[in-house]
């Protein structure tokens, strides 16, 4: 299985052009991608630079990629007047249809010296050789360390939670909502972390979890003892200042580690603020 996850700033690239259509080529140029976990997604906001009123970047990238299954995870919804409703968020497209869909809100604690939005993390659970797959992406606040810490955590609670479901479910309630579908521990968590990869928040969310596998940070499984490759800055001087950082992760559960075959950052696409990064699964052993 190949996952994609990237944070595409609303489909604007370095040279200041909104382009979602660019984005989509990028990754299927890259690799026949089974996953594709996006940041940043866009539904009529002309506030966003280089967005017009009324574009829906959720349904624009489904129409892209009609063989996909497109699922919204909606962090920011709201009714502007004049404007009407405004989302902004992540997205999951998988090329297989999912076996159900969570959307958990990420805790944001009072911080009133920052900046922040609403957070939230987007659950898609798939079935896969060996059984149901978590897939999950996530974008934490950039502004308050406070808030991305309890996002941390909660991303380690959604785990055990995951975890302490049983397998399968209570039997009965069929073909209504408490019919039970499975959930699991296995899984994938993506996106934008904003943090770079020596802060303390990447080593807690990795610390070990009680009766649940903890994520593992698939770089580490790939590159052992390497440095994380820069995932944002590379390109865009202007906004990041000259600073570049590796804020874009793939975490799998530990359990999923030893299945990890490639991790690999697009050091060269200017489509974003962001580099794509693809990490590659072996599931058939």
């Amino acid at each position: 299985m190949i996952v994609i996850t990237w944070n595409v700033q609303w489909g604007r690239g370095v040279d200041g052009r909104v382009d979602l259509a660019r984005i989509v080529d990028v990754a299927r140029r890259w690799a026949p991608f089974d996953v594709l976990c996006l940041q940043e997604i866009a539904d009529n906001y002309p506030g966003l630079q280089g967005l017009p009123a009324g574009v829906d970047q959720f349904a624009e990238l489904a129409r892209l990629l009609p063989d996909f299954h497109a699922v919204d995870g909606v962090a920011v919804e709201r009714w502007t007047p004049g404007l009407g409703r405004q989302r902004f968020g992540n997205m999951v497209l998988c090329r297989q249809p999912p076996l159900q869909v969570l959307r958990h809100r990420l805790p944001g604690p009072p911080d009133p010296q920052h900046h922040s939005m609403p957070r939230m993390a987007l659950e898609v659970v798939v079935d896969a050789p060996g059984g149901p797959l978590r897939l999950m992406t996530t974008h934490l606040e950039y502004y308050s360390a406070l808030q991305r810490a309890a996002q941390v955590d909660a991303l380690r609670h959604l785990q055990e939670e995951a975890a302490a479901h049983p397998h399968p479910g209570r039997p009965g309630k069929q073909d209504g909502p408490f019919e039970p579908r499975p959930r699991g521990p296995r899984a994938v968590l993506t996106g934008d972390f904003n943090c770079d990869a020596s802060d303390p928040q990447i080593a807690r969310l990795q610390a070990p979890l009680g009766g649940a596998p903890r994520w593992v940070d698939a770089w580490t499984c790939a590159h052992p003892n390497q440095p994380h490759a820069k995932t944002v800055g590379l390109y865009d001087h202007a906004q990041w200042h000259h600073r570049s950082s590796a804020f874009d992760f793939c975490f799998v559960s530990e359990d999923l580690a030893p299945r990890v075959r490639r991790l690999e950052v697009d050091l060269q696409v200017q489509a974003s603020d962001h580099q794509p990064v693809l990490l590659e699964l072996d599931l058939t052993r």
